[in-house]
């Protein structure tokens, strides 16, 4: 075989294991893209909640003025839902929310009127709804995460996924709220 074959059978092989590579790094980059776009969709479904709170605590000062404290609560705690980063501090931040709508919707058991009232029950459906919405878009982030993480394990890509960047990813664990979260709030009238 002659020198010039050498080095063009050198080359190609070279220009294929590159192709190769390219190939690798934009599946991966990909598999990072949809988790990602997965916690946007999470962060969406969170925003509407948080939103939904004022008028919720105004709605119940109006007929449980006196239970102040319950409605601190609610605020602090969406403050803190607002102001977190990440999967892990957004979940536990967001499991506090949740525990404080649950003291908060409790209170409408002691109210009659509250519990009547047209604009509460309504607030309740929509939490009910986005609860739901909620409980899909975690599933599908921890779908994406689980992709992802594999995605990098898998050889070749093992071989050079650190050295691209690509470092495995947190699930959106719920932790000890896992249980009260995973049930679709009641809605009672």
């Amino acid at each position: 075989m002659s020198s010039t074959a050498v080095i063009l059978t050198l080359i190609a092989v070279l220009v294929v294991i590159a192709f190769w590579i390219f190939s690798v790094y934009n599946s991966l980059v990909a598999l990072r893209q949809r988790v990602e776009q997965s916690f946007a969709d999470i962060d969406v479904q969170l925003k509407q909640r948080r939103d939904l709170v004022p008028n919720l605590v105004e709605t119940v000062k109006g007929y449980a003025s006196h239970e102040r404290g319950t409605l601190e609560e609610v605020v602090k705690a969406r403050n803190a839902a607002m102001s977190a980063q990440g999967p892990a501090q957004t979940a536990a931040a967001e499991g506090q929310l949740t525990a404080t709508l649950r003291s908060l919707f409790a209170l409408s058991e002691a109210y009659p009127d509250l519990k009547a009232n047209t604009n509460f029950q309504q607030l309740q459906n929509d939490l009910a709804d986005i609860e739901n919405k909620l409980a899909a878009a975690r599933r599908f982030f921890n779908n994406a995460v689980q992709e992802y993480n594999t995605g990098i394990a898998r050889i070749p890509a093992l071989w050079f996924a650190a050295s691209f960047g690509f470092t495995r990813k947190d699930f959106y664990d719920l932790g000890e709220q896992r249980v009260q979260l995973e049930e679709a709030p009641s809605v009672k009238f």
